[in-house]
């Protein structure tokens, strides 16, 4: 299935169904005055968060979504029928966005979250509403009221734990396909990831996270060089980053440079996260060209890098485990440093 994180989609709720000018006309009742119906409501239109679902591709094939008017109304009082509702189901992390493709309407993060885009219009009342003592028999009924119409943008982002950022040829998706069950393609040449994967990570029934991998970042691609930072936005509800640099490229320092350059260029609070630091492919590096490396990463970074090859699983588990506890960090399950929080005491209160 096609990787689809934005769409720009036409919405309309139905019109009210039209009220109805009628009288009762029995033999042998003389009195029978109006009984015309209301006409019904028209349908509504909303928005709910699936699981299941990890792109927006079906509305890459329909961009028109119209909600069906009201039934109109009846004689003998009979009232018309509402219209059918329309439900958009997004893949949870679906941001609704305005025309201008930055205000945020809606943000449907938890799965069966269900919210109202535009209401149907109301039906228009028969002239069974407009009797009285001084109006016996009213010839008049209300049309039903008109639908709202928007233009929206839908754009997902994918909910994750982690996220992986690095260059090019970083390992990024050997390292995924090596912590968890997920199967990304892996080659020789820049850009093989042209859509982010999700990998869900076991390190025991009661230790799961998702990591995202997203496309290489290139420097200059905050202004739209390579692939730009279109699908940084998938990694911005992460509570860590993994930064992934290749060991074997000549300079390490370079790459991190660059990496942190466009982090702190998007913006939107991704340089700040907590970032796991991490040399990889070191199975392809001697002992002495490994300390040299990372000695030159510390250097830049100010921390001493991780280890690790996603080829051989050398210093993987031991990253994921770094990787675990910054989630349970953000998941207010342990402290900064490392202690168990008892979150069932913290919240209780006679």
């Amino acid at each position: 299935m096609k990787f689809l994180d934005q769409a720009k989609i036409y919405i309309r709720s139905g019109n009210g169904g039209a009220g109805s000018v009628s009288f009762r006309r029995e033999k042998f009742i003389p009195n029978g005055g109006p009984d015309g119906g209301d006409g019904g409501n028209g349908g509504n239109v909303w928005v709910e968060a699936v699981e299941g679902l990890n792109t927006l591709i079906d509305y890459r094939y329909q961009q028109h979504f119209k909600a069906p008017t009201g039934a109109h109304g009846q004689g003998r009082q009979m009232h018309g029928a509402k219209g059918e509702d329309i439900v958009l189901k997004v893949p949870v992390g679906t941001q609704v966005l305005d025309d201008d493709k930055e205000t945020v309407v809606l943000d449907m993060t938890e799965a069966g979250q269900k919210e109202l885009l535009l209401s149907g219009g109301n039906g228009g009342w028969g002239n069974t509403r407009f009797k009285g003592p001084v109006n016996q028999a009213p010839r008049h009924a209300n049309p039903g009221q008109e639908g709202q119409e928007r233009w929206i943008w839908l754009r997902l982002k994918l909910i994750a734990d982690i996220g992986l950022a690095g260059l090019p040829n970083a390992g990024k998706s050997t390292f995924l396909a090596a912590a968890s069950a997920a199967r990304p393609k892996i080659a020789d040449y820049p850009f093989t990831t042209l859509a982010p994967n999700l990998g869900m990570v076991d390190l025991s029934p009661s230790e799961r996270f998702v990591i995202a991998d997203i496309p290489g970042l290139i420097e200059g691609a905050s202004e739209g060089a390579g692939l730009g930072t279109r699908f940084l936005g998938h990694v911005e509800r992460s509570a860590s980053l993994i930064h992934l640099i290749d060991g074997t490229q000549d300079d390490v320092a370079g790459a991190y440079r660059i990496i942190r350059g466009e982090l702190d260029a998007y913006g939107e609070g991704l340089a700040d996260k907590q970032e796991i630091l991490a040399l990889n492919k070191i199975d392809a590096l001697t002992p002495e060209a490994r300390e040299a490396k990372a000695a030159e990463l510390e250097a830049v970074a100010g921390r001493r890098p991780m280890l690790v090859s996603g080829v051989s699983g050398e210093g993987v588990p031991e990253l994921l485990r770094a990787a675990w506890a910054e989630v349970r960090k953000t998941r207010g399950e342990i402290d900064e440093e490392g202690a168990i929080l008892d979150r069932t005491q913290a919240e209780w209160a006679p």
